[in-house]
């Protein structure tokens, strides 16, 4: 099996239109995360988890701890998502703000609450940090994951791993190989950049603190001086196919960060893939 099959995407509540326009581009039942930032409301992100549904994927909305302001609030978007038929999965986040604006200090805090599987939540993603966190020490990382795990566990939902997107194939293969020895047997989806302008690449990898300016050129093969073009994670998906153990590294799949390129992202899919079976 290739470790392209059954990868999965990340769009935001603003980025229906493009659903819609690449939606013949991607495989029924793909699964799709929906994000939970800021500048978006309820009804936005209720209807583009809608959206995925009606397209014929699979949603994925994500759950934002720290901006959640009281757990009414998140009832009312659980009980909103039943409603609407988007429940199932979800992915619980921590979430940007440095002040949590509620009771939730994290995402492990929001499982705990036993809140998810009371409105019908059947599978929750989790997140999983290969590269670090620019602001949370690997030790709480280590302990955050474990306790989700176990909370997950004792909720009997089932779960996934999905990592920040990185550049660096040595560091989430070592990452998932020290996942797979605390006993964490979770499907991983390792996050890639989609295809994005290089300066557009660069800012999110600084944002996110994945990679150095250096390692990403070295990663993607361009020259940093020609920051005109695109680039995709060709290099990045061979070289984690050629070394992927199933039985090393158990159920390891990808999940690509759109970067509001829904269309873009999906092309490059359908092109990589012919090129592969070719």
């Amino acid at each position: 099996m290739r470790i392209l099959d059954d990868y999965s995407l990340e769009m935001t509540a603003k980025n229906v239109p493009d659903l819609e326009a690449a939606r013949e581009l991607i495989p029924a039942g793909t699964r799709i995360n929906v994000t939970y930032l800021g500048n978006e409301d309820l009804p936005m992100r209720l209807t583009a988890s809608k959206a995925v549904k009606d397209f014929g994927f699979r949603p994925v909305p994500h759950i934002s701890a720290r901006r959640l302001e009281s757990q009414e609030q998140l009832e009312e978007f659980l009980g909103a998502l039943r409603d609407n038929g988007t429940v199932e999965s979800v992915f619980a986040v921590g979430g940007d703000p440095e002040t949590p604006m509620g009771p939730y200090d994290n995402s492990a805090e929001l499982i705990e609450s036993g809140v998810l599987p009371s409105f019908g939540v059947q599978d929750v993603s989790i997140a999983g940090h290969p590269e670090g966190h620019p602001d949370v020490s690997n030790e709480i990382l280590w302990e955050a994951l474990d306790a989700k795990y176990k909370t997950l566990k004792e909720q009997k939902l089932p779960g996934t791993i999905l990592t920040q997107f990185s550049f660096d194939v040595d560091a989430v293969l070592t990452w998932i190989e020290a996942v797979r020895a605390r006993g964490i047997d979770l499907p991983i989806r390792v996050g890639l950049p989609g295809p994005a302008g290089i300066k557009r690449l660069l800012g999110f990898a600084r944002r996110f603190g994945v990679a150095s300016s250096a390692g990403i050129a070295k990663k993607y093969g361009f020259s940093i001086t020609n920051l005109l073009g695109t680039a995709g994670p060709d290099n990045l998906i061979k070289d984690l196919e050629s070394r992927y153990d199933p039985a090393i590294h158990g159920v390891v799949k990808v999940h690509f960060y759109t970067f509001n390129g829904m269309t873009a992202t999906s092309e490059w899919i359908r092109d990589f893939q012919a090129q592969q079976h070719s």
